[in-house]
């Protein structure tokens, strides 16, 4: 199976961590507003990087753009590891209609033919891996960007820190490998809820439900504190027979999350304890809001490989995606 593969992948977090650290800032005009187009593993470094700019930033994952785009002229990063994302390639053209300008991070393909003929300034990103599994790079693209545009709150540092930080995290044998094994163990056989608080955890959060997705071919969704408390957290007593036995939460926890959010994390699952599992917590690791979130989303990666050995599965082709692009490709022809 791919599990080996996997691994390989994941363990290649600090090098793509130092090659992001390694990169010059790219020139872009500086915005009032960055809107980032991107789906699945490229999307999400939007998400990240949503977290460390000093003006607001959206993530557009759908085709086209939003139609606030004409009032505000937002700068459009456009982030596809493969290049040929439809979706995206249909944001960067809506944004060409408009005169928007454009900055791109891409490992090929049509978008990186589009950024060299238009003179746009991009960022190659290294190939060879699943996009799900290259988010130090496209992260370390995306910042360059924004750091050129004199809107990044992270420099080269942090990045650099956070890469020693991974490489503490995946030594073979150590505290995070087993406490993703023993995370997997208690999600056996549950669906699985990541609860996170909004900050810089939300993306992680969602991260964590991807890559389980993904990588263990694994039923689950995510939520945000404080939002989940005036709604999720009444649904789990009609069905509590079956939420008990399948359902399992998995809570992501940081120091900057706030004593209120503290408090609703601990008041929650002491409300529902009885009709549903929390199964565990993770808490961030490091100083810098780059290395907390960087630590969390290693772990995610870790339980979500874990998950894979569970259920028997290999974590690296994603057969219904695949197949679903192909339906997809056929009935536009």
């Amino acid at each position: 199976m791919g599990y080996a593969e996997m691994e390989a992948m994941i363990s290649t977090w600090g090098e793509q961590l130092r090659w992001g650290a390694s990169l010059d800032p790219v020139d872009v005009p500086q915005p009032g507003q960055v809107l980032l187009s991107g789906m699945g593993g490229s999307g999400i470094s939007g998400d990240f990087a949503a977290v460390l700019t000093s003006v607001p930033m959206a993530v557009h994952k759908s085709y086209g753009l939003p139609a606030w785009v004409m009032a505000t002229e937002p700068l459009l990063v456009a982030v596809s590891y493969s290049g040929n994302t439809e979706e995206t390639l249909s944001a960067v053209a809506e944004a060409r209609r408009l005169g928007l300008d454009i900055a791109v991070v891409t490992g090929g393909g049509e978008l990186a033919n589009q950024a060299r003929d238009q003179g746009w300034p991009y960022v190659t990103v290294p190939g060879g891996l699943q996009p799900r599994a290259a988010l130090g790079y496209l992260l370390g693209g995306v910042l360059s960007i924004l750091r050129g545009a004199g809107v990044c709150l992270v420099d080269s540092a942090d990045q650099v820190t956070s890469a020693t930080l991974v490489d503490t995290l995946l030594v073979p044998g150590g505290a995070a490998r087993s406490l993703a094994a023993d995370l997997a163990e208690g999600l056996d056989g549950r669906i699985v809820g990541v609860y996170g608080s909004v900050g810089p955890v939300a993306p992680l959060a969602q991260r964590w439900k991807t890559q389980i997705n993904e990588n263990g071919k694994w039923p689950a969704w995510w939520s945000l504190m404080p939002e989940l408390d005036h709604n999720e957290i009444v649904s789990w007593s009609s069905l509590a027979d079956l939420t008990r036995r399948k359902v399992g939460l998995v809570c992501l926890r940081d120091r900057d999350e706030g004593d209120r959010v503290a408090a609703r994390f601990r008041h929650t699952a002491d409300v529902t304890a009885k009709d549903v599992a929390w199964v565990g917590e993770v808490w961030s690791q490091g100083e810098s809001v780059l290395e907390r979130m960087i630590s969390l989303a290693v772990m995610g990666d870790l339980v979500s490989l874990e998950l894979a050995r569970v259920a028997g599965v290999d974590p690296v082709p994603v057969e219904a995606i695949e197949d679903l692009k192909k339906k997809l490709a056929e009935e536009h022809q």
